[in-house]
């Protein structure tokens, strides 16, 4: 439940970031100063322009596809870590509830033993409850830049790709944004506590709504970033979640024991 707060969090943060509180009427060239720029957007612009003009012939929604998917690759280990942590926290879901039940007292002490007992099972099964949190931050940054290197490089408005402009909004598009994002979310909460949880349920449709909402009114080449880095995160998830649960599972003696 935190991490999908800090998502819906960032997400609104985000969106007031790219609504006006940044200029970005200003085109992105290797000249343009400040640490934002040189480090964050140039490099973006500078390697979607690269790809799009020397291997696509100027189709720059196939390099932003490209682009999409080796920002997806470098974030893999924190995404990795994230997965295990969710799944090593569904497999030790019997023992804390035990822990929970034995330290329900409200009394400082008892809470206090309560602490101390959840972070030494935590500790034991090597589970992290902050890793869910990492790729989220550490999205948030790449999303922003990535959308200031859209619409402050002058070539990829003037592209298309596939039926829609890359500079203009696409309906389409951002309906398939919406569908993606759902389904990706469905797969990560399949077979945890959270597909049980009511308030996680309404979690469920509230994010791929927002983010939907969000594609509705961005270039398409944002969305087109969301739409890929959605099928890329399905995937992931799909070929990672279930050698990773049977190696847990191996290396806790069976699980919920």
């Amino acid at each position: 439940m935190r991490k999908r707060l800090l998502l819906i969090g960032s997400l609104i943060a985000m969106a007031t970031l790219l609504s006006g509180c940044f200029e970005i009427n200003e085109p992105i060239t290797s000249e343009s100063e400040g640490i934002w720029n040189s480090f964050f957007v140039y490099p973006l612009s500078f390697l979607i322009t690269y790809i799009a003009e020397g291997v696509f012939n100027e189709a720059f929604g196939a390099a932003i596809v490209i682009v999409t998917v080796l920002l997806r690759i470098l974030i893999l280990p924190l995404n990795v870590k994230q997965l295990k942590s969710s799944q090593a926290m569904q497999l030790i879901q019997p023992e804390l509830k035990e822990i929970r039940e034995k330290y329900s007292s409200k009394d400082a002490q008892t809470q206090q033993k309560l602490q101390q007992e959840t972070m030494a099972l935590f500790q034991r099964h090597g589970v992290n409850p902050l890793a869910g949190c990492l790729p989220i931050i550490a999205q948030m940054p790449i999303l922003i830049a990535f959308y200031h290197a859209i619409v402050r490089t002058d070539e990829i408005a003037e592209h298309s790709f596939l039926w829609f402009a890359l500079g203009e909004p696409s309906i389409i598009l951002a309906i398939i944004t919406f569908a993606t994002t759902f389904i990706q979310q469905k797969i990560m909460m399949a077979g945890t506590p959270a597909a049980d949880n009511p308030q996680m349920q309404i979690m469920l449709y509230l994010l791929p709504v927002m983010i939907g909402a969000f594609a509705l009114f961005f270039p398409a080449a944002l969305a087109l970033y969301w739409v890929v880095g959605n099928f890329f995160m399905i995937a992931q998830t799909l070929l990672i979640r279930r050698p990773m649960m049977r190696e847990f599972e191996k290396n806790n003696g069976g699980s919920n024991k």
